[in-house]
């Protein structure tokens, strides 16, 4: 039995040493109205031992500046950017994202981590954790009156009741003020009120971490439970002192669940 223990240990290190190189191209997808600069702290964190990939999402960033104006077209951009073998790392819009690219293009992607994510953002028969609908569009119009003022009021309510509040509200402030064109802006506010992945999320085969901040008041930890149970191989974390950016809260922390997840 001894002689049998130890002759499987160098087997069983290779197969580990063979998952861990298996993802080393990690993808990370920001969320409304930021931008791939917000990963920046925690892509240091994982970058000594994964290569990371920041991508914009269509319309911000350098040289991009076209609306996007479905979930699907918003897939098929960042999968043509993306290696061809990756994890993907989605926040809030971002996630949605993830989760529609993995359901499309499963042999590219091949493990979620889904932040503040909800596979559906706009309250609906079944779905009551989300925002309602007549919330979101006056969302949308105070955006279109007062882009400066709204995107303001935005970063401080994604920050409210962080243990970091101040902190994390500076970083998203910092971000969505350059972040996108007004129209591309309203498309991805366009893009949030129409999505539904709920019935997609049974066929997303892919091993998922939901990581969620128990104070989030944009996506409740309501969604982020019913979404980690309805996809077939999910766990779900919570962050009891972060709200809807645990990884500008707490980089150090997140970035060690991720490293164990993608190592797996």
């Amino acid at each position: 039995m001894k002689a049998k223990q130890i002759a499987s240990n160098p087997e069983r290190k290779a197969r580990k040493r063979a998952r861990k190189n298996d993802v080393r191209d990690l993808v990370f997808l920001h969320g409304w109205g930021s931008g791939a600069g917000i990963w920046d702290e925690l892509a240091r964190r994982l970058a000594p031992r994964f290569r990371v990939h920041a991508l914009p999402l269509p319309g911000y960033g350098a040289g991009s500046a076209c609306a996007v104006r479905s979930l699907q077209a918003m897939v098929d951009a960042v999968a043509r950017a993306a290696p061809r073998r990756c994890g993907v790392i989605g926040w809030s819009l971002g996630g949605e994202v993830a989760l529609a690219w993995a359901r499309r293009v499963p042999h590219q992607v091949r493990r979620l981590a889904l932040i503040a994510t909800t596979p559906c953002f706009t309250r609906r028969p079944g779905w009551p954790c989300a925002t309602a609908p007549e919330v979101l569009h006056e969302f949308g119009q105070s955006f279109a009156a007062d882009r400066a003022g709204t995107l303001a009021r935005f970063s401080a309510v994604q920050a409210k009741g962080d243990a970091r509040a101040r902190r994390v509200a500076g970083v998203l402030q910092h971000f969505s003020e350059r972040s996108a064109p007004s129209d591309v802006l309203k498309a991805g506010l366009a893009v949030l009120s129409d999505a539904d992945l709920r019935r997609d999320l049974p066929r997303v085969r892919q091993p998922a971490l939901v990581l969620h901040g128990a104070r989030d008041r944009i996506v409740p930890p309501a969604a982020g439970r019913r979404l980690a149970a309805a996809l077939p191989d999910a766990r779900f974390a919570l962050m009891r002192t972060a709200a809807h950016a645990p990884f500008l809260s707490q980089p150090g922390r997140v970035a060690r669940a991720l490293r164990e997840f993608f190592d797996e």
